[in-house]
């Protein structure tokens, strides 16, 4: 009789010469069942199977045979070998950022253009001073754009160092010029990363027109020349209200505030495009900011 799946069952005990000594489960390429009552070789002592105890004459000493090493169990679920690296540059759907910077976004044509821009993949820096709404007007354009959009602030990315921040405030030197300058690399990676997988980006900082070698030239090594800077400065009266609203370490004095202020009306002139954002709210300087990035795309600005 056979198993309906696998190898076939011994047959039943058959009288002949029993399996070796010390064989106890089948013999090797006989098939016989071991049984209960199998034959015995002749001889005075007959070897008994391993673990049995069989009977000795008083006053003897018998001789237990030693077990075998113990063997141990197969592994219920075996641990898979590690899948192979993937040598393609990509992990799962994730594409990588590519070796290249950001290139310019195709510029729009026609009527069309407005609709064109505000679904395109572009990637905005938007500079002002502190309190000029730079980082909530940014917040706000990546929450209603209609295609993938993602907000990057400097300041969060500087802030990502706990201990051993060098706060600006405390006085600038070469570890806080250092903290800036890594912050702008790591968000130019993630910039370059974003827009790599379909997903436009707006970046906000306070990027001073006098130093264009760390500034805005940072910028375009970290993004490429695809990066779209746009200036938001409203009145002086308006950034040390707005100052005075911030708490922590992002509320300056307000006489930081009025230098810096200062410093930013430089951008006058630059060629960049300004958003006087004095008497507008955040959603009117959002769709402000639309047609500006409409206009950079059909004519990107010199900088």
């Amino acid at each position: 009789m056979q198993h309906s799946v696998g190898a076939p069952l011994p047959p039943p005990h058959q009288p002949g010469p029993a399996p070796d000594a010390g064989g106890a489960g089948w013999a090797q390429g006989t098939g016989h069942h071991p049984g209960p009552h199998q034959a015995h070789h002749p001889g005075p002592h007959p070897a008994s199977p391993p673990g049995s105890h069989p009977a000795s004459p008083p006053g003897s000493h018998p001789t237990h045979p030693a077990p075998p090493p113990p063997v141990p169990p197969a592994p219920l679920h075996p641990t898979p070998a590690p899948p192979p690296m993937d040598p393609s540059g990509v992990t799962g759907h994730i594409q990588l950022p590519p070796g290249g910077p950001v290139p310019l976004p195709h510029p729009p044509a026609g009527d069309a253009a407005m609709a064109d821009a505000s679904q395109a993949a572009v990637a905005v820096l938007l500079i002002g001073p502190a309190g000029a709404g730079k980082t909530t007007v940014a917040r706000h354009w990546a929450d209603r754009r209609r295609v993938p959009t993602a907000h990057i602030s400097l300041d969060d990315v500087r802030e990502w160092v706990r201990s051993g921040f060098a706060n600006p405030q405390s006085g600038w030197n070469e570890n806080s010029e250092a903290q800036y300058r890594l912050a702008r690399r790591t968000c130019g990676f993630a910039a370059r990363n974003f827009l790599a997988n379909g997903i436009s980006c707006i970046l906000d900082d306070a990027v001073f027109p006098d130093r264009p070698v760390v500034g805005l030239g940072g910028w375009k090594r970290h993004v490429g020349p695809g990066l779209l800077p746009v200036v938001v400065l409203p009145g002086l009266e308006i950034v040390l209200e707005r100052n005075a609203a911030r708490s922590g370490n992002r509320r300056l004095s307000d006489e930081e505030v009025a230098r810096i202020h200062g410093r930013m009306a430089g951008w006058y002139g630059s060629g960049l495009p300004i958003i006087d954002n004095s008497t507008y709210d955040v959603e009117t300087t959002a769709r402000m900011l639309d047609e500006v990035v409409a206009r950079s795309i059909a004519s990107p600005p010199s900088w």
